[in-house]
């Protein structure tokens, strides 16, 4: 009678684990069909800006070609129309300078105050924290109008001297308030055991929780180096000589003509314009959603 029942245990046991195996390979064909779905959808713009940019211009504009695929055979013109024949080389030296000095700014200013709000505990330091955030949650369309006042005021308009100015007050707020979760992740014991070394804060801040908090740091950067190089919202409203022009502004005006429309330059320049930030974003994708994730979770 015993080993009966042993059997049927055994019996009920492994039918209970074939039917879980039997729904954990189902769940699994369910999330990759649908992972497969979803990847398709989001690959079909940049693939038809791909396969747009290589067109001529008398098959982007022959409405009975397929749109999806090259007929008449593959074209480098729009490229070499934008690095040689026009200002698109320009437009790409100032979003450089811009991204690169609004990132620098952004991390000085943010690792700073983070460190202070989540170590140097004082009156108000938590009410502080949450005000810094909700202001990120202010929309551009809100802001560029006073902004404009005070970049008139500095004589900054017609300059991306002005986005260098303006980026911060979108990017700090934000980056503030991932390194603040980071550094809250970070043990206490390190800054005790830096004090009895002998270490004032700013050498704690530099030599400790820099290296620790690199993840948060890295993450922090992606995202100010993202706002600066792909807002349009500020260009479009202080800048207006090409010599001074970004990216996002410079491409459209250049290429839109009242109703005439260049898709094929468009296209490249969108895709020329878009591998910068791709291309960061593939080299730093572990430290990015290890930085977000801790930050999000943490203090």
């Amino acid at each position: 009678m015993a080993i009966a029942a042993e059997a049927r245990a055994a019996g009920r046991w492994l039918g209970r684990t074939a039917s879980l195996s039997r729904d954990r390979r189902w769940a699994l064909i369910a999330s990759y069909a649908c992972l497969v779905v979803f990847a398709i959808m989001f690959l079909f713009p940049p693939y038809y800006m791909l396969v747009t940019s290589l067109k001529t211009n008398a098959e982007i504009a022959a409405l009975t070609t397929n749109p999806w695929i090259i007929e008449q055979g593959i074209t480098f013109e729009h490229y070499w129309g934008l690095l040689a024949e026009s200002s698109f080389p320009i437009y790409f030296k100032n979003t450089v300078i811009v991204a690169v000095l609004v990132v620098a700014i952004t991390m000085v200013i943010s690792v700073l105050a983070a460190y202070a709000l989540s170590r140097l505990k004082f009156w108000g330091s938590g009410v502080l924290a949450t005000g810094i955030f909700l202001t990120y949650l202010v929309p551009d369309s809100l802001l560029f109008i006073p902004l404009f006042k005070v970049v008139g005021s500095l004589g900054l308009l017609n300059s991306y001297w002005a986005l260098v100015l303006v980026y911060p007050t979108l990017t700090v707020p934000f980056c503030t308030w991932i390194m603040i979760g980071y550094f809250a992740s970070i043990p206490k014991e390190l800054d005790e055991a830096a004090l009895i070394d002998g270490a004032n804060h700013m050498q704690m801040l530099w030599r400790v929780f820099i290296p620790v908090a690199l993840p948060g740091l890295v993450a922090a950067a992606i995202f100010a180096f993202t706002v600066s190089w792909a807002a349009f919202i500020y260009p479009m409203a202080y800048l207006y000589s090409d010599d001074q022009l970004v990216l996002t502004v410079g491409t459209v005006t250049t290429l839109i003509r009242g109703d005439v429309f260049h898709w094929g330059g468009l296209m490249s320049g969108a895709l020329l314009a878009a591998a910068p930030p791709v291309i960061l974003y593939a080299f730093l994708m572990d430290y990015y959603i290890a930085g977000l994730t801790s930050g999000a979770t943490k203090g």
